[in-house]
């Protein structure tokens, strides 16, 4: 997916919460504005959302010498939604259809972003969110095909989008009949989830935890390890969560299904879908590998 316009303030806004987040001073902040300013100046206007994002968390860092800005908020994101954890099992148990369950639960958890304003409040109140979208229908509904690519597969890789949602993946994970390779960030980007939080979330008893090998908020091929490269050339099902996953494998060839919620009015459009859709989506690049 392209960048657009409209993702520039964004990365303004996020650099200056990440600043805040970390208690820079104002002047600080301004500071970090106007490198990040010169920065959007310098790069390719083709490059997509994520890859701008990597520069942009990379210089946060740089700046306030903070290695990982969201740190304390991806554990207490983690802590919150682990205190859901038993009724979201008991959901599953009970439901008519344990694994549409799961993958809506999956995706309730794609709420916890804080490449998004206003998360913490929704972090603070999370079964609202849950609720909101269990009751919700699909726009896009590809649970079925899902389920059918998984059934015929002897493993997936799961790739994982943020901290905390990580508690709502493993819910998914669990009712998942084969093995699953969790992949998790090489290194702090945003609140995306790297091999601790996964642990925290207890990813590790239920899956192979592995690294992409990268710091960007997605799934930046060309940045990413030989290792994961390997990985993600051979696997025959692929779930991809998260807006930042969608961003960097829309345009690529693999059997990739994208599940998440669309809080960003800018993927909106380019999904021509409306903010606020729930997304069980099969690429539209999605081919069967032998």
């Amino acid at each position: 997916m392209r960048t657009y316009p409209d993702c520039y303030p964004c990365f303004m806004r996020q650099a200056l919460e990440a600043s805040r987040t970390v208690g820079a001073t104002q002047e600080e902040q301004l500071h970090l504005l106007r490198k990040v300013m010169q920065q959007l100046l310098r790069l390719d206007t083709d490059c997509t959302p994520p890859e701008i994002g990597q520069a942009v968390h990379r210089m946060v860092r740089a700046q306030t010498g903070v290695d990982d800005p969201y740190f304390q908020l991806k554990a207490y994101s983690t802590e919150r939604a682990l205190a859901l954890y038993p009724r979201l099992q008991r959901m599953v148990r009970e439901a008519k259809d344990p694994f549409t369950c799961a993958v809506r639960l999956a995706i309730a958890g794609n709420i916890i972003d804080f490449a998004q304003a206003n998360t913490t409040d929704k972090v603070n109140s999370l079964w609202p969110y849950v609720e909101e979208t269990l009751r919700q229908p699909f726009t896009v509904d590809h649970t079925q095909a899902l389920s059918e690519a998984l059934s015929t597969s002897r493993e997936v890789l799961f790739l994982a989008d943020n901290a905390g949602e990580t508690v709502f993946d493993r819910i998914l994970i669990e009712n998942i009949e084969i093995p699953t390779r969790y992949v998790v960030k090489g290194g702090p980007t945003i609140n995306d989830a790297v091999a601790d939080d996964a642990r925290q979330a207890g990813i590790h008893r239920i899956a192979e935890v592995v690294s992409s090998g990268s710091d960007a908020p997605g799934t930046l091929l060309k940045d990413c390890s030989p290792e994961f490269l390997h990985e993600f050339r051979k696997a025959s099902v692929i779930i991809a969560k998260g807006q930042g996953n969608y961003e960097t494998l829309s345009d690529i060839r693999a059997p990739i299904f994208f599940l998440l919620k669309i809080k960003c009015p800018v993927i909106a459009k380019d999904m021509r879908l409306g903010t606020g859709s729930i997304i069980c989506k099969r690429s539209e690049h999605y081919f069967t590998r032998p």
